[in-house]
């Protein structure tokens, strides 16, 4: 059994975070010690429940008899682990970068040099839809690809303009490839998978929790080299993901928009605090040109 399979049973027993699995190694070397760790070290290594741990480790030594890369690729699903060289640089520039992304699709889509997020509120108005129609064509004409969540809204948006508008796109998941959240965008999610890129770091088998979501956010940010908001209430999750943006030295980008508006709220703030106000996608083009040629 390869390193590689190991980390895949760990990871499917307990899908951690590269820290978190540096932090176990540092206490147990290898993953092939992994089996004989007590229940209540392990626990203590990776801080969690004994009950937790006692599961994560009995699943672990049944899936090594398991050849999930196999299990995998019969399901279309392309592993890129840490160590590959197909794991994108810059996601390991984040606090805490994945271990492992499961994808379905064009994996060369996270290679592509230029990369820009487009977000916004899951009740985004017809106001987005506009708005991205300026935004997202001159982008793709200048071969951007599209980063968005796969959410209702404003990111079933932005996904849609790419592909209408002839571009690629990358839908980043907060749950397995398994299971599509919302519903509504099975379709969508099946077209992507198939023509552009479903990326996500939980296994096949993990479900759409809560607080997946801000862990999916920090990833849409990490692998863009920008992020595009046209709607977001004052309390929004989508105002975590600038804020992991602003954090990661990226430029945030806002559409302003009618000051009646709740939706646009947030995004209005955002520009008070400083990020920069667009209406089309040339000016998100001459920002980002003009910011290479200062570096």
């Amino acid at each position: 059994m390869t390193t590689l399979h190991k980390l895949l049973a760990l990871h499917y027993a307990y899908p951690l975070t590269l820290n978190k699995l540096h932090y176990l190694l540092r206490n147990i070397q290898t993953l092939n010690e992994l089996e004989t760790v007590s229940v209540s070290n392990l626990a203590q290594m990776i801080n969690i429940k004994q009950e937790t741990a006692y599961t994560l480790k009995r699943t672990y030594v049944s899936l090594c008899q398991t050849d999930l890369l196999e299990f995998y690729a019969s399901k279309d699903i392309e592993i890129i682990p840490y160590t590959s060289d197909l794991y994108p640089t810059q996601l390991f520039q984040l606090s805490d970068p994945p271990a492992v992304l499961y994808c379905k699709g064009d994996s060369n889509l996270l290679t592509a040099q230029n990369k820009i997020a487009c977000i916004g509120s899951r009740e985004a108005t017809a106001y987005s839809a506009e708005a991205f129609k300026q935004i997202i064509p001159p982008l793709i004409q200048h071969h951007y690809v599209i980063v968005s969540g796969l959410a209702k809204g404003a990111d079933t948006l932005a996904h849609r303009a790419a592909v209408h508008y002839g571009g690629k796109t990358i839908a980043v998941l907060g749950h397995g490839l398994q299971t599509i959240y919302p519903r509504s965008n099975e379709q969508l999610a099946n077209h992507l998978s198939k023509h552009h890129l479903l990326v996500t770091e939980y296994p096949p088998h993990v479900g759409a929790k809560k607080h997946h979501f801000p862990m999916r956010n920090r990833i849409i940010s990490g692998l863009s080299n920008a992020l595009v908001v046209t709607e977001a209430a004052l309390r929004s999750g989508t105002l975590i993901t600038t804020e992991l943006a602003l954090e990661q030295g990226k430029d945030v980008f806002a559409v302003p928009g009618p000051i009646t508006s709740l939706q646009s709220a947030g995004t209005n703030n955002l520009i008070r605090e400083g990020a920069i106000p667009i209406w089309n996608g040339y000016q998100i083009i001459e920002e980002l040109q003009m910011f290479q040629m200062k570096n």
